[in-house]
């Protein structure tokens, strides 16, 4: 009965079924399995483990991550661990898409150290001002005085000889950013800690900073990141172990948002 409405036959001996056929048999065999996991890694999505402190309380030491590799457009592959390009005049970005918008949580390779891989949340985009008095950051985006009052609190905002500017923009809806009372300028700390001048940020590049601001190697200590190594984006964490090896449960399958949405309760 169901032959009069699907002839079986003639699906079972069509070009598409043979095609589909082939690839299932290619994706059963090593080579197969290998190919597929690197196109996987590469332009899908990739696994990275967080090693330091610098973005606690987001993120934390031993959180592994599932990293969207499409979110900032299509980095150029590289085998994995090696970290050796597969396109070796392709530079770092195959193609171009989105951009890092301000308050993202990016996976970037580090400038002038393309082999290591940081995750850092952006604070400033291109053409923004930026600066840091006494541990207050300080932004004032490029877009100017009408974006500012209407897109951040009002609280936040501040004048400074006629311009506006935004303090501590991203700790009200960001509740991991902190800062460690223990640290002060004693002159035992690197002053950028502390301070550092108003700049500009470059074209094409973004100001990067852990969200354990007293503890993270940043664009304040080696300058802002250029779009083309811009590796990503945090899905979510696929596993975490604490420093006991433990498993940390209630960090199991959350992805970003999720994390950032309970820290605020």
């Amino acid at each position: 009965m169901l032959n009069k409405f699907i002839n079986l036959e003639a699906i079972s001996n069509s070009k598409s079924w043979q095609v589909l056929k082939k690839v299932h048999y290619f994706s059963t065999t090593w080579t197969g399995a290998i190919i597929i996991v690197m196109l996987i890694i590469s332009f899908v999505a990739q696994s990275f483990i967080i090693p330091s402190g610098s973005m606690i309380g987001t993120l934390l030491i031993g959180d592994m991550l599932l990293v969207k590799k499409y979110t900032y457009g299509t980095p150029t592959p590289h085998v994995p661990w090696l970290e050796v390009p597969m396109i070796p005049s392709a530079g770092l970005k195959l193609f171009d898409g989105e951009k890092p918008k301000r308050g993202d949580i990016v996976v970037f390779r580090k400038p002038g150290e393309e082999r290591t891989h940081f995750v850092k949340r952006c604070v400033a985009v291109s053409g923004d001002l930026i600066m840091q008095k006494d541990k207050d950051l300080y932004i004032r985006p490029h877009e100017g005085n009408e974006f500012i009052t209407a897109n951040f609190h009002a609280e936040d905002i501040v004048s400074m000889e006629g311009t506006l500017w935004v303090k501590n923009p991203y700790e009200r809806d960001h509740r991991g950013i902190q800062h460690d009372n223990s640290i002060i300028n004693d002159g035992s700390q690197p002053h950028q800690i502390f301070n550092f001048a108003p700049k500009r940020i470059a074209e094409n590049e973004y100001f990067m900073m852990g969200d354990n601001r007293d503890h993270s190697n940043d664009s304040r200590f080696w300058g802002s990141v250029p779009y083309e190594n811009i590796e990503g984006s945090p899905w979510l964490i696929y596993l975490s172990f604490d420093e006991n090896k433990s498993i940390r449960w209630n960090r199991m399958f959350k992805n970003i948002d999720e994390i950032e949405e309970s820290l605020k309760k």
